[in-house]
């Protein structure tokens, strides 16, 4: 059996809220990608796509990715954009479960507006349609990766760390 799950899914879908909510439960490790990434650069993830741009932080990620894949017991929350490296999904996949967390774009927007930070990919005059558009291009991505999927879009973070960890006990 594999020792960790991974939470993967776009901005807003809820993988850091569940995710600490789901290691508590499971008395596990919580990690979030993201913020492995800023220590390690030292600098906001908004900042290394500005000052670095977006494959450098890709390239970042896919060491991070590398390295939480080693750990066991732990719940891990990933960036966004990890399926965009087959790399990342495949390192994953040998100690992780990996489970989606979608949203639909709406509740994404307003998730992500709501939480108050700067998100790079958003900086654009139309967030509505790059959500849409990135989220076209990612489901297949996503979908590939998961060993199960949870439409977050109208759930509390308990019901779905609770639906995440019933799934995970039948393992």
């Amino acid at each position: 059996m594999k020792s960790n799950i991974a939470l993967i899914g776009f901005m807003g879908a809820g993988k850091s809220a569940v995710g600490r909510a789901l290691a508590e439960k499971l008395n596990m490790e919580f990690v979030e990608m993201d913020a492995l990434v800023t220590e390690r650069c030292n600098k906001s993830i908004a900042e290394i796509f500005r000052q670095d741009g977006e494959p450098a932080f890709r390239k970042i990620e896919a060491e991070v990715a590398r390295d939480v894949a080693g750990k066991n017991g732990a719940v891990i929350a990933c960036g966004g954009g990890i399926v965009l490296k087959p790399v990342n999904i495949d390192a994953l996949k040998e100690t992780c479960e990996i489970v989606h967390l979608k949203a639909l774009p709406s509740v994404v927007l307003e998730r992500v507006a709501w939480g108050g930070e700067k998100r790079p990919l958003l900086e654009v005059p139309d967030p509505a349609s790059a959500v849409q558009e990135i989220l076209n291009f990612r489901k297949p991505l996503y979908e590939k990766a998961a060993d199960i999927t949870i439409d977050t879009s109208d759930l509390s973070i308990q019901d779905i760390v609770d639906q995440i960890a019933a799934w995970w006990q039948k393992k």
